[in-house]
């Protein structure tokens, strides 16, 4: 079973405050159990003052200390990496007043571009995990309803998906910290994060470039 992992970066506003890009980052891997036992050791290693105000782990709250020994021992195991990455400049004002359409549009080229590298065993299971933020029930369905017949479409492999909460998922934490590192390099200039564990990804490009 091929497991892949998606979360987001950045924001989907157009105004002046909100962020210049928005990204969209999976993992895909066989083992996930390797991606819990990583996120585990992290909040181990924890001063014990700490751990008390983190139940799940995220790159935002993180200390460079936590976040650099999170991206190495990633980039230490067998994961795929692909980001998408939406230049918010280059989006039709149109669009813009299409914030959902856009959110599904673009997670669907994320999945298309992991399909063309042909990682993905047509003759297993795909099960694809992504964070549940938005609450809104109608959003959710439409999601996983647009999501799940493109996915049927493009492959034969028996796909399922799933909504879930970042603190029931430590797939989901950790696909945060690289989508954290990428979203820097493009947001900040900063390449420092990037840098760990950017041997792991197999396609990166602009959407609207």
């Amino acid at each position: 079973m091929t497991y892949i992992f998606l979360d987001e970066s950045g924001d989907l506003g157009f105004k002046k405050t909100s962020s210049k890009w928005f990204l969209f980052t999976l993992v895909a891997i066989d083992e996930p159990r390797k991606l819990d036992k990583i996120i585990k050791k992290a909040r181990k290693s924890l001063k014990k003052k700490h751990k008390h105000r983190f139940s799940e782990l995220h790159a935002y709250h993180c200390d460079d200390i936590t976040r650099i020994r999170i991206l190495k021992s990633l980039a230490e195991i067998d994961i795929f990496i692909v980001t998408t990455i939406l230049n918010k400049k280059k989006v039709h004002v149109d669009l813009q007043n299409q914030k959902n359409y856009l959110y599904n549009f673009t997670a669907n080229i994320i999945l298309d571009r992991l399909i063309n590298k042909n990682i993905i065993d047509e003759k297993s299971v795909t099960s694809l995990i992504v964070d549940k933020k938005d609450t809104n029930k109608n959003l959710k369905n439409n999601f996983i309803d647009y999501i799940t017949k493109a996915m049927n479409q493009k492959q034969k492999a028996t796909f399922k998906m799933s909504l879930t909460a970042s603190h029931d998922s430590k797939g989901i934490q950790a696909v945060d910290f690289i989508s954290w590192a990428i979203f820097r390099k493009y947001e900040q200039g900063d390449y420092e994060f990037y840098e760990i564990i950017k041997d792991k990804i197999i396609d990166e490009r602009l959407l609207f470039p």
